[in-house]
């Protein structure tokens, strides 16, 4: 049985985004297969737990895909890689900013040309915004982008938003008498060894047309109507807010701090008043809105080119 090299670039703060790598590649371990894990890493490393400003303040780069500068990464032991896989985390509905720095270097785009790429990532529950502009970094850098992996947070909307908040600044993921465990559950991180074994068969054959089919099959991704309703149109009204916060200062600029918070009173605003309302105005528009969310499940879930 011949055995493969895998180039798995990763960024992982709380390491939830490099266990599901790790699983997804068991497979490959167990086969023998060697796995290069290549870590994606800022030279102004983002802070863990957060403060709140510190995670208020990478709001406008990361939802507008402004990169910050990463330490400079050998390829040399990667060069005759079989297959990429890369690993991360979205954040304010779009790749964090060490993701977005690594798919804008004009060294990993030179790098990607031509490979067959895996990409699998952890959030809350927001993930369509985010594969869009995946699907726009590889087709940039003229990769072939053959399968994509998104684990979610299954608890309820507003509930995930109180268990991200204890993770996130306070290190607390783990199930209190109220509340679940925040992030992608054990259960699932564990069942992704199942694409893993999907993915290798595809390899072995060397053909990946219908990978992301199989993939689905074992849900590797979960489209939610009501989430993706809420997501677009968040998209759009982030992206004005982060324009304007930038016209106010750039990264870590005192002069945006008043702006960021008057965001953060917003988002919650959102998240608990307004939001309920879109849910109700969605399900009353639901039977007009089934053939576009057809179209959009088809699109963000299957569609890679």
């Amino acid at each position: 049985m011949r055995k493969y090299k895998i180039a798995l670039f990763y960024y992982s703060q709380t390491g939830q985004a490099c266990a599901i790598a790790d699983s997804v590649c068991k497979p490959f371990v167990l086969a023998g297969d060697n796995i290069v894990h290549k870590e994606i890493v800022p030279e102004d490393p983002y802070p863990f737990p957060w403060s709140a400003m510190d995670f208020f303040q990478v709001f406008p780069e990361s939802r507008l895909g402004i990169s910050c500068k990463l330490r400079p990464m050998d390829l040399s032991d990667v060069e005759d890689a079989d297959l990429v896989i890369i690993a991360g985390q979205s954040w304010y509905l779009s790749w964090s900013m060490p993701l977005h720095a690594f798919f804008q270097s004009d060294n990993i785009k030179n790098y990607l040309r031509g490979r067959d790429i895996i990409v699998t990532m952890g959030c809350r529950n927001m993930w369509t915004m985010t594969q869009c502009k995946t699907r726009e970094y590889i087709r940039e850098a003229g990769g072939h982008y053959v399968g994509f992996i998104s684990l979610q947070d299954k608890a309820a909307n507003l509930v995930s938003v109180i268990t991200i908040i204890r993770w996130l600044f306070y290190n607390k993921k783990g199930a209190t008498r109220f509340l679940p465990a925040a992030g992608v559950s054990l259960e699932d991180i564990n069942h992704a060894d199942v694409f893993g074994q999907i993915i290798r068969e595809a390899l072995e054959r060397n053909d990946f047309m219908g990978l992301q089919d199989s993939l689905m099959r074992e849900r590797a991704v979960t489209f939610l109507p009501t989430v993706y309703f809420i997501e677009k149109n968040g998209y759009r009204l982030w992206g004005q807010w982060a324009k304007f916060i930038i016209g106010k200062g750039q990264y870590k600029d005192a002069g945006r701090k008043p702006y960021l918070r008057l965001f953060c009173v917003y988002l919650f605003f959102v998240l608990y008043v307004v939001s309920p309302v879109g849910m109700i105005f969605f399900f009353l528009t639901y039977p007009f809105r089934r053939a576009s969310l057809r179209k959009a499940r088809q699109e963000m879930c299957y569609e890679l080119s």
